[in-house]
């Protein structure tokens, strides 16, 4: 007796995939994955086979090629069943074998409490990097699975569907799959907001009969003016807008159901481009369009290759609705997205690295995802800021202007000139002067519209991003670049502080002999320093002192004995000469210490003291900008005693939206960890943004990075920094 569901899966894809070695390396897939799945079962009570069964079809929708549908059709095995990856390396070839194990490193890992959200969702995106299809099969295995919600747990049911507006709806939208983005959305919101998604259901039920009259009456009109313009060969369809897209702009848009514009829509196709205008023409001079509403996406595409004319009119009823006008080959790629471009054709030589290339060509935004993957080390702050980026800069994108020379730059809404010049490139940032928009200079603060012409005005002798900068920058691209640019900055001062120190060792024992890498890897590999920059480094960090690098060069071996007792000496001088500062200065009973004002030091930063004429010995943290300005005479050497009890007084500067609740909810955040507050300060900015200082009692530098790692989890807090005078 034939197999039913093989037959079923076998006529999804019969009308696209006609070779027989093709067919039988499928059908030995199904069947190698309904041997392994055999007795397992999933919550609804189905077998188990019917899930990959069903997410192949969906990739067979796709016109996805026979490596992807027996990818979908293995998804689960190497998870699952005692199949192992090497076998269907063996079976299948390499090709499909890494894809199950990219579908695989992803799939199973939504809800497993011990790896963050964060974490999941990286690896998806990394995995989409290295070959979308892998994506393709895990948005296939999602909507199957959101169609199938019913026999999860309500806990579970929420959890899955908020994910899937988060990442998996975004994601088809990016690649322009508005079938199925439509869908999972409609299907998530059922469970994410009930009351909502019944409401606008029923509201789109009440008078469907009369809607769905209207439209066939506005179609009726369209044809009767197309015969008479002579316009041929064009087909129209109507729809209702689905649930989730009026949901949005009745809770976001606070809009109320009657005041949609767009909630009835004529979709019209026609044979060219050229025809898509005199249609536009003959609508626009039967209907009345309403102004503002009219958008040519073939002129511009957007982003995911999606090309169409809008327009939104008024019928003689008194209706509104929008017309859509495109091509067959728009409707193919609006309706299927990226997965129209490459979809199979036997006649074609197939290979991963170029379509990933075409579909980085076609999709602006995936060669953003490509280049953002391969920054992430240089950027690394950590999956959530990877995920942050990219669901901030790349997935909730809005706003497109263009370069000088016609390219479409996307940028996330509120983006300015700085924003847009590090999407250019790190370079173009980092040495930018000013910005000219629409031919007329224009402040770095300036808010970017859509449609904006923008370029950028740069010097090579530039020093680079401020501080101010990340107050200023909207999208999380450049606010990483601008870090990352600041962070060096510190870095490099650092290490010429060490540097210098060394030199005045050098000079304080006559020492003319120079040092390079292999001396001190020879002599400092064990402490992970290993080259004469991580030297510098080290030293300026106060983890190392110039005093055992020069004894190090001059060969001189300190007897362990000797050791000991200086150690044994150290120890006894910090509990004798350490003022309530809690700062040792080696050889001084009871130095007159005083803790800098300017940069607030605390335990764990590096300090160095500062002789002064009124004051005694100020110490500061050995990155305080005011250190740049000593004489190299007056610095003395400072360190943090072991047995401090007390806590120290720090400022942190919070930037963040202008919510009437932030302020509470940051205090909430520092009384959460149980650490005081001296004073509070908040202002609001210009920029409808809210800038908080905070003057905390700390411990030490590790409990106030933990401290700031909690503030940043706080909603709509942009960045959270240490704050000097």
């Amino acid at each position: 007796m034939p197999d039913a569901l093989w037959l079923s899966l076998a006529e999804s894809f019969s009308s696209y995939i006609k070779r027989e070695s093709d067919i039988k390396l499928i059908e030995q897939a199904y069947f190698l994955a309904k041997e392994k799945h055999e007795g397992q079962m999933r919550k609804s009570g189905e077998p188990y086979i019917t899930h990959p069964i069903a997410v192949a079809k969906i990739i067979a929708d796709l016109h996805g090629g026979p490596a992807t549908i027996i990818a979908s059709l293995l998804h689960d095995t190497v998870e699952d069943t005692t199949l192992s990856l090497k076998e269907v390396d063996t079976i299948f070839g390499t090709d499909i074998a890494q894809l199950v194990d990219g579908v695989t490193k992803i799939s199973k890992l939504s809800f497993n409490e011990k790896v963050s959200q964060a974490d999941n969702h990286q690896k998806m995106l990394l995995a989409m990097a290295k070959d979308i299809r892998v994506v393709l099969i895990k948005i296939a295995d999602r909507l199957h699975n959101i169609r199938t919600l019913e026999s999860m747990t309500p806990e579970k049911q929420y959890k899955i569907a908020t994910e899937t507006l988060e990442i998996y709806a975004p994601l088809a939208h990016r690649l322009g799959i508005f079938r199925i983005k439509a869908e999972l959305e409609d299907r998530s919101l059922r469970y994410t907001d009930p009351p909502m998604y019944y409401r606008v259901s029923n509201m789109i039920q009440a008078k469907k009969a009369e809607r769905e009259a209207s439209i066939d009456q506005v179609i009726s009109n369209i044809k009767i003016l197309f015969d008479q313009s002579e316009l041929h060969d064009f087909e129209i369809k109507g729809r209702i807008k689905n649930i989730y897209s009026i949901y949005k702009k009745m809770v976001k848009d606070s809009k109320q159901f009657e005041d949609i514009y767009d909630l009835l829509a004529v979709r019209i196709i026609v044979d060219r481009i050229e025809t898509c205008y005199q249609a536009l023409g003959i609508i626009h001079a039967n209907f009345t369009p309403i102004p503002r509403r009219f958008k040519d996406y073939i002129a511009v595409p957007k982003p995911n290759m999606y090309q169409s004319l809008h327009t939104t009119v008024l019928s003689d009823d008194g209706t509104l609705f929008e017309v859509q006008i495109r091509t067959p080959e728009m409707d193919q790629i609006a309706e299927f997205g990226i997965a129209a471009h490459w979809a199979y054709k036997e006649n074609k030589t197939y290979s991963k690295e170029k379509e990933q290339f075409e579909i980085a060509q076609k999709l602006k935004w995936y060669g953003e995802l490509l280049k953002m993957s391969e920054d992430m080390d240089e950027t690394s702050g950590g999956a959530e800021e990877f995920v942050g980026t990219i669901k901030g800069d790349i997935l909730d994108a809005n706003v497109y202007v263009f370069t000088p020379k016609g390219e479409v730059i996307e940028l996330p809404k509120g983006s300015t000139p700085i924003d847009f010049a590090y999407r250019i490139h790190t370079d173009v940032g980092n040495k930018m002067v000013g910005a000219i928009v629409n031919n007329r200079i224009v402040t770095l603060d300036y808010e970017l519209n859509t449609g904006d012409i923008v370029s950028v005005k740069i010097n090579k002798n530039s020093q680079g991003p401020s501080e101010d900068w990340l107050k200023i920058a909207k999208s999380s691209h450049a606010r990483h670049k601008i870090k990352g640019f600041l962070n060096k900055l510190n870095k490099d001062s650092i290490m010429q502080m060490g540097k210098d120190a060394l030199e005045r060792e050098f000079t304080t024992n006559k020492v003319n002999e120079s040092i390079d890498d292999a001396f001190v890897k020879k002599h400092f590999e064990k402490n992970m320093v290993t080259t004469v920059l991580d030297m510098y480094l080290e030293i300026g960090k106060g983890n190392l002192s110039p005093k055992t690098v020069v004894n190090k060069l001059l060969g001189i071996e300190t007897d362990p004995q000797m050791l000991l007792q200086r150690q044994m000496e150290k120890a006894s001088r910090q509990l004798t000469t350490h003022s309530e500062t809690g700062v040792v200065i080696e050889g001084l009973s009871s130095p007159q210490l005083k803790l800098a004002n300017c940069c607030l030091p605390i335990p764990g930063d590096p300090i160095i003291g500062y002789v002064s004429k009124q004051s005694g010995i100020v110490i500061h943290a050995t990155f305080c900008p005011n250190c740049k300005q000593f004489e190299e005479n007056r610095l003395i050497e400072a360190y943090w005693a072991q047995d401090i009890t007390r806590k120290y007084p720090t400022w942190i500067k919070i930037v963040g939206s202008n919510k009437p609740t932030l302020l509470t909810e940051v205090v909430t955040a520092v009384n959460a960890t149980q650490t005081s507050i001296a004073e509070v300060n908040a202002m609001r900015t210009s920029t409808l943004e809210m800038i908080i200082k905070i003057k905390v009692s700390i411990s030490n530098s590790a409990q106030l990075q933990s401290l700031m790692v909690n503030l940043r989890k706080v909603s709509e807090v942009y960045s959270v920094e240490r704050d000097f005078k």
